[in-house]
């Protein structure tokens, strides 16, 4: 991983293809799909994360990370986010390459009118 600088300020660039593309599902927050940066015990970090608000189409998390889903328009997956900390992580599940191409090709669900 590199480290640049901008404006006196240090970050570290991060290469999502050294890291694990995963399905995670939290306590109280929901589940999400992303990389999963960094974990510490039930507390991790999710890059390029999209919560996974309702799926069709994969009969569990467990389907969903293998096969993805059936019925991308049925699915409510929101637009991705940078970066989430999430807390009481239950359980983590990595996906395979078919299920994380079916996860980013579901339409963003979104309120906005575009």
């Amino acid at each position: 991983m590199n480290i640049i600088e901008i404006n006196g300020e240090k970050y570290q660039k991060i290469d999502v293809n050294e890291l694990p593309y995963v399905i995670v599902r939290t306590y109280s927050a929901g589940v999400f799909a992303g990389y999963l940066k960094e974990r510490n015990g039930k507390a991790g970090t999710i890059v390029n994360a999209r919560r996974l608000w309702y799926w069709s189409g994969a009969a569990s998390l467990s389907e969903l990370a293998m096969r993805g889903v059936s019925k991308p328009d049925d699915c409510k997956f929101p637009c991705e986010v940078n970066s989430i900390e999430v807390t009481e992580i239950i359980e983590v599940l990595e996906c395979t390459k078919e299920a994380k191409k079916s996860i980013a090709n579901v339409p963003v669900w979104t309120a906005f009118n575009e």
